[in-house]
């Protein structure tokens, strides 16, 4: 149960939230026993978690003299980005230049160097990335099942994934899994990635074959490494 009010002791509603001057989420647990706090990173917001019944006074303290940890929490959360109207973004090795057309019909369309894209504009940044990963699904599979060729191996399918704790991940059942956001890296950047997961496909680990497979499939293996090191995290900023 999330929401901003709590349930005192006299059976009143409070409105911690107001009560404490800043946004925050409240969930009541049958199971907790104490008060907590915890941040929710995806949200950017603090989440606080009470037993079923709490006074005022406590709950209120609570939050207040946590307010400290809070904003040390939150300053520390990672930069977040969303795709605006005018941006200009590499995509599949391309530049583009992001165009809201609230006339347009049929989502999102790629046009003389521009990303198209219809509907309101508060929902731009939703259909941008959601473009981007359906057409990653299609790019990085004919990309990956390519390489494979050349290892005489098969792609069983290809996952796109939204995950900042890696870039791509290769499983025993020859799956490859690849983080969306490498759509915006240069098109070297992109091969690099490709060669990397698919060369797991005959090599499990990161062994010196491994390195020579990924240095044979890719067209410029040093690069693709040294950019994502470099710049990586910026992509990573995009949600």
């Amino acid at each position: 149960m999330t929401n901003m009010k709590i349930t005192l002791l006299t059976g009143k509603t409070f409105d911690i939230a107001k009560e404490a001057g800043f946004k925050l989420d409240v969930v009541v647990s049958k199971q907790a026993r104490k008060l907590s706090l915890r941040i929710d990173a995806k949200r950017r917001i603090p989440v606080l978690t009470i037993p079923r019944f709490c006074s005022k006074r406590q709950a209120v303290a609570f939050v207040q003299g946590q307010k400290p940890w809070i904003d040390f929490h939150l300053s520390r959360l990672p930069y977040q980005k969303n795709f605006a109207d005018g941006d200009k973004i590499s995509f599949n090795g391309i530049d583009f230049e992001i165009k809201h057309c609230a006339e347009l019909r049929g989502g999102v369309q790629i046009k003389d160097g521009k990303i198209l894209v219809s509907g309101d504009k508060e929902f731009l940044s939703r259909r941008v990335r959601d473009f981007i990963k359906e057409q990653a699904q299609k790019i990085l599979y004919e990309r990956s099942v390519e390489k494979a060729i050349k290892l005489g191996k098969k792609v069983n399918r290809v996952v796109i994934k939204d995950t900042t704790s890696r870039w791509g991940s290769c499983s025993s059942l020859q799956n490859i899994n690849y983080n969306w956001r490498i759509m915006l890296a240069p098109s070297k950047v992109i091969d690099y990635l490709v060669a990397h997961e698919v060369s797991h496909l005959a090599h499990q680990d990161h062994s010196e074959a491994f390195w020579e497979c990924v240095n044979s499939l890719a067209e410029d293996m040093m690069f693709g490494r040294n950019w994502l090191k470099k710049h990586g995290s910026e992509l990573n900023e995009y949600v």
